[in-house]
């Protein structure tokens, strides 16, 4: 049986479906993340292949880094997509996944960068001072 799931951001122009597997939530710490969202970027992440976008005309894409763009919701600047370049995945926000998600906290990356104004959860996963492979 195909899972599918489904989101869209705060104003509804932009949503999603997902079909196939989704890997467990990855909380990124970083400065980049905390700026774009206010407190740290969860999400998920999975084929490029396996995303349709309906209202894909309303992401905006922002140039990140020299290997990685955001997209986001450009009426209501819901943060919804990390895309590294020439990848065949793509990760999507947790938070804009409509409920219930049934997804899972995976582990955190970049914690050596996390903001001085929250602590990180205790919840037992895997925490990492910068990307899992660093």
């Amino acid at each position: 049986m195909m899972v599918k799931k489904s989101g869209r951001c705060l104003c509804g122009t932009v949503s999603f479906v997902t079909s196939g597997p989704l890997e467990d939530l990855t909380a990124c710490h970083c400065s980049q993340c905390r700026r774009q969202t206010g407190l740290y970027y969860t999400a998920t992440r999975l084929k490029v292949a396996n995303l349709r976008i309906a209202g894909e005309d309303g992401v905006r894409w922002y140039r990140a880094s020299a290997q990685a763009r955001r997209g986001f919701c450009a009426t209501c600047g819901s943060a919804l997509f990390w895309k590294e370049d020439d990848a065949d995945d793509i990760s999507v926000l947790a938070g804009a996944f409509d409920q219930p998600s049934s997804l899972t906290m995976g582990c955190h990356i970049f914690c050596d960068d996390k903001a001085d104004f929250y602590d990180l959860p205790d919840d037992g996963r895997p925490r990492y001072p910068g990307s899992r492979g660093d």
